[in-house]
């Protein structure tokens, strides 16, 4: 079974509480379709288990089959240095369909970031070194696809529906006890 490397650091996009009982990771690609599909199990989950469960996104863009992958994990870490990378990274799943540059700007805009500064940050590739980061510490977990989730270090083989990753969240609540 493989195991996570490294484990949630300070650097990492984390919604909960980073001493939850159960830490759920995932590698994923906000132009892959089976990440925009398993993004609303991801939340009724982190619903589900409220304070109980820190959830943590990690990019793993899959550039050769999806073109505007690279670009939108840049476009979340741009929204990150404004604090807002959890509306970015809902923004970009919930609209997949239009993934892009003019989405990116709508988006961004939405968020109080300006079309230069974003513009700017993506023809820099001033994010690449975070989102290539995080590519690499998936491939030293085993990722190979998206999305692919760990739980409590460990990878979870089970689907992305909300009912097998709460049965697998479940079980390591219990093992805890």
């Amino acid at each position: 079974m493989s195991t996570l490397r490294p484990p949630i650091t300070p650097y990492d996009h984390v919604r909960g509480p980073a001493d939850a009982e159960v830490a759920l990771v995932e590698y994923g690609d906000y132009q892959c379709p089976h990440c925009a599909a398993a993004h609303p199990h991801v939340k009724l989950v982190e619903r589900q288990f409220g304070r109980r469960l820190c959830f943590a996104f990690r990019h793993f863009p899959l550039n050769q089959v999806h073109p505007y992958a690279e670009s939108a994990a840049e476009c979340a870490e741009v929204a990150a240095a404004h604090s807002r990378f959890w509306e970015m990274h809902d923004g970009l799943y919930e609209n997949q369909e239009l993934l892009g540059p003019p989405l990116f700007l709508e988006l961004a805009r939405n968020l109080g970031i300006s079309d230069l500064e974003l513009s700017q940050a993506l023809t820099a590739g001033t994010f690449a070194p975070k989102v290539r980061s995080d590519f690499l510490g998936g491939v030293r977990s085993g990722v190979n696809g998206t999305p692919t989730f760990f739980i409590n270090g460990r990878r979870h083989d089970g689907t992305y529906l909300h009912q097998d990753l709460a049965a697998a969240i479940e079980t390591h609540l219990h093992a805890k006890v």
